[in-house]
């Protein structure tokens, strides 16, 4: 392993998910924005305009907007620390305050346990994608045990 050495992850799984998921929402949104048409009812007056066409696939494109925030879970690491960005927020911690990496045998993701009794979530790093996420737990091991053995 050299010094410059960076491991970079990213979820596999639910990334390609999440795009089509995205896709057919927007999708969805558009056709029923675009059947918006005619009368409301036959008791009222009301009548749908384009504003209502345009604001439905605008809800979809905010949908799947939403929908895609699954998508930024991150992790980035190198001799000096590791970068960890999940869904909302993140962190960067120095390899000294990481005490190990975890991932349990039913655990959905890998946790950084930490040296003053907390534990980060690496979302990173989910049990969906199986031998990636082994392999890119057993990266992260290495450069821990590599940093904390050094220091």
């Amino acid at each position: 392993m050299s010094e410059t050495e960076v491991v970079k992850l990213r979820p596999q799984r639910v990334r390609v998910v999440c795009y089509v998921t995205a896709v057919a929402v927007v999708v969805v949104f558009t056709l029923v924005g675009l059947g918006l048409s005619g009368r409301l009812n036959d008791e009222t007056d009301a009548v749908f305009q384009l504003g209502d066409q345009i604001a439905m696939i605008g809800l979809g494109v905010l949908a799947a907007a939403g929908v895609l925030l699954f998508t930024r879970p991150r992790v980035e690491a190198d001799a000096k620390g590791i970068r960890v960005r999940n869904l909302l927020g993140g962190y960067e911690l120095p390899w000294d305050v990481v005490r190990r990496i975890r991932f349990d045998q039913h655990s959905p993701w890998a946790f950084l346990e930490l040296a003053d009794d907390e534990s980060v979530a690496v979302l990173a790093l989910q049990a969906a994608d199986r031998d990636y996420a082994v392999q890119g737990v057993r990266a992260l091991r290495a450069l821990h045990a590599k940093a904390t053995t050094t220091a």
